[in-house]
């Protein structure tokens, strides 16, 4: 009997798989079509293949650790339904007026169109009652506005419902209050309260983001669900018949054989039976276990500073990996929507293999945000899609194979073909310039969101290694290190399933913050201490209830700070210890340093610039064991064979530059290369889930991992 764990990541294109044989340490990654009608057939199909693989049965699995995109789509899409909010009487307008800011500044007003409300303005109702910001009472709840506002939703049925009152932050009892006399007066309603969600100053954010945490609510608790009963009908020797999927289970309902996590947005893990109480922590699922996955990797291959780059079927995230760990924001946004959860700092761009390729009403080419996605998919998928995409060009140009997962998938060159050439047609271009001219804009949208997350943060992206994954993540690699000047590209092994790889080496994390403004120089440092001792005692609670020994869970802290009159904090990690003058000084003095390096400046040597704490932050972490990259074989081994009598397979004619045109170019089989080989470009790298065109004028080298570490050659400039 194996003990198997069990990673998958479901995309817009493809479900992928990695399983880990606890025992022996043997890793097996796979693929399958994702079924975006239902993601949990997708998700089942998958577990099924890699068992088959494996020679193994469903008893053997000991846990599935899952990244969802189900609730990322349902806010991208702006399909929230019909939400309710209460908030504090005389506080109606709280998202009309916002923070009064146009995106990209205010040059970009005339043209900018304000995004639709998350909520009707009829279907907002107030509540009597005042806290001030340090939770103490104004005025008392007023328990006659609360019923009538619970009965006015009811009578419409309106049964999804966010609360956010004035500075519940510090004190919660009126949210609880308003809960309890909604789930009395409206029994159906599933509700969210801001002191649960976010635990923060800032009403306009905290209020949007308990909105976003309602609305996906009923839509995550039905697909957990759904997966977890599927996971025990597995496992069970007499499944029982599914008859109903409740909108919001209980943790007797998710109660499965197998341990089920899903990934949160702040690289850690969560149970399914908690889930369903933080939806709102799951967007972002799949890049967080992305960057997670590429920073473990790239850090065992010995780079510490890492901008990560994962290509998918509908857009490419990036990230920031600097010594192993992403960088984390509260300041990020899901579509149109803020939202102030912690989160991997994640940039997403609408540039993956299904982006398709147009014509502006100006007559220029433009590609994506739309994409093609998993059905109908690209035209040489022969799904019935219509428009040209970037996997299109790419076979076009000849960059990738005529066949998708080593076979298990023909595509149709033909097809790809005329659908570029008639888009050339409409531009008055080349086939192949056409072609390449999607791909060099693709190119240029995908540096310019890796300059987001790095050169905007005040880092020198010349100093970085790219890591690429995903099924398109290294198909642009070279052509990113010659926009970018970056350092190097390293490609896993199987990089299309990097993501789900990453779920295997993510720890249960759970984050708790309280809002504490006070200057530095008047800190109370009781009142910190107990603050953190509180965060920690709840982080505790959490992972007590997932099943952590004491002597291994771990906690880390976190204060934002800002100098006074500033808008916005800069996060800085805390010691443990306790909290007196000294401990207070370092975090001022890491503060200084932070601020430099974000913005080029500080005010250490200024009296008159004083420093404001803001946010107390906790994170529980319980730790799980990491699978490790295991070494291959070494080339050389005197057997005599050479690199390229065991994994050149073929030459086919590649278009790496429209103006060079075709070159023969050979086509090399990555499992069969090993630790030491060395291949000069042009050539062409393919494995079953991905492809790596290496361009003239660069090398692949293979490191002891098996990574492929690609750099540009001595005597060939960068071409902008």
């Amino acid at each position: 009997m194996s003990r198997i764990r069990i990673g998958i990541d479901t995309g817009g294109t493809f479900t992928d798989v990695v399983a880990l044989d606890e025992d022996s340490g043997e890793m097996v990654t796979t693929k399958t079509p994702s079924t975006p009608g239902n993601p949990a057939d997708g998700f089942m199909a998958g577990i099924h293949k890699v068992l088959g693989i494996m020679g193994a049965e469903s008893h053997d699995v000991t846990s599935v650790s899952h990244g969802t995109t189900v609730a990322t789509n349902q806010l991208l899409e702006g399909k929230t339904g019909s939400l309710g909010f209460i908030t504090t009487e005389g506080y109606k307008f709280i998202l009309e007026i916002a923070r009064q800011s146009v995106p990209d500044g205010y040059g970009n007003s005339y043209f900018w169109v304000k995004p639709p409300r998350i909520v009707a303005a009829d279907h907002v109702r107030t509540v009597g009652g005042r806290l001030d910001f340090e939770g103490r009472e104004v005025r008392p709840f007023d328990e006659a506005s609360a019923v009538a506002a619970a009965r006015w939703f009811r009578e419409r049925d309106i049964t999804t419902i966010g609360v956010c009152l004035l500075h519940s932050y510090a004190d919660d009892r009126h949210e609880i209050a308003m809960r309890e006399v909604l789930s009395r007066e409206h029994p159906e309603a599933v509700v969210s309260i801001s002191s649960e969600v976010l635990r923060e100053y800032r009403e306009y954010e905290r209020s949007m983001t308990t909105l976003l945490d309602a609305a996906v609510k009923p839509t995550v608790s039905r697909y957990v669900a759904t997966i977890a009963e599927r996971l025990s009908a597995l496992t069970a020797e007499e499944p029982e018949p599914v008859e109903h999927t409740p909108a919001q289970p209980t943790a007797a309902t998710l109660s499965a054989h197998v341990p089920f996590h899903i990934m949160k947005s702040n690289g850690g893990v969560l149970s399914a039976d908690e889930v369903v109480h933080q939806p709102i922590t799951t967007v972002l699922s799949g890049p967080a276990a992305g960057a997670l996955g590429a920073g473990l990797i790239a850090s065992r291959a010995g780079f510490d500073r890492v901008l990560t780059c994962d290509g998918g079927g509908t857009s490419t995230d990036v990230s920031v990996v600097l010594a192993g760990e992403p960088t984390l924001t509260t300041e990020g946004s899901i579509g149109a929507y803020p939202s102030k959860i912690p989160m991997i700092d994640v940039v997403t761009v609408g540039a993956g293999g299904g982006s398709i390729a147009w014509v502006s009403p100006q007559g220029s080419l433009k590609v994506g945000p739309q994409s093609a996605g998993a059905e109908p998919g690209p035209l040489c998928y022969g799904k019935g899609g219509s428009d040209p995409t970037i996997t299109d060009a790419h076979l076009v140009l000849g960059r990738i194979p005529g066949h998708l997962l080593g076979g298990e998938i023909p595509i149709d060159v033909e097809a790809a073909r005329a659908g570029i050439q008639q888009l050339a047609g409409r531009l008055g271009l080349g086939l192949a310039q056409c072609a390449a001219g999607i791909l060099e804009i693709s190119a240029w949208n995908q540096a310019n969101a890796l300059r987001q997350v790095s050169v905007k943060r005040g880092l020198d992206v010349r100093d970085f290694m790219l890591t690429t994954f995903g099924g398109s993540g290294s198909l642009l690699a070279c052509r990113l290190v010659d926009i970018l000047g970056l350092a190097g590209v390293l490609v896993p092994q199987n990089p299309g399933n990097v993501s789900a790889f990453g779920l295997l080496t993510v720890d249960v994390k759970n984050d708790y913050v309280q809002t504490s403004v006070a200057r530095h120089h008047a800190l109370d440092h009781a009142a910190v201490q107990r603050s953190f001792d509180d965060l920690t005692a709840r982080a505790t609670k959490a992972l007590d209830a997932e099943g952590f020994p004491r002597s291994v869970q771990r906690f880390a802290r976190t204060v934002d700070l800002r100098y006074f009159g500033q808008a916005y904090e800069v996060p800085v990690a805390a010691p443990d210890g306790d909290v007196d003058v000294d401990y207070a000084d370092v975090i001022a003095l890491r503060f200084h340093e932070e601020h430099r390096a974000l913005y080029g400046y500080d005010f250490r040597s200024d009296p008159t610039q004083q420093v404001e704490w803001v946010n107390l932050r906790v994170s529980g972490v319980g730790p799980i064991s990491r699978p490790e990259p295991r070494p291959i074989d070494r080339s050389g081994s005197g057997d005599g064979v050479t690199v390229r009598e065991r994994a050149h397979r073929s030459v086919r004619p590649v278009c790496f530059d429209a103006d060079a045109g075709y070159l023969d170019t050979g086509v090399w089989w990555r499992p069969a290369l090993l630790s030491g080989d060395r291949v000069v470009g042009p050539a062409i790298v393919e494995e079953f889930g991905s492809t790596v065109p290496v361009h003239p004028g660069f090398a692949i080298r293979v490191d002891d991992l098996g990574n492929l570490v690609i750099t540009k050659e001595v005597g060939h400039g960068t071409g902008q």
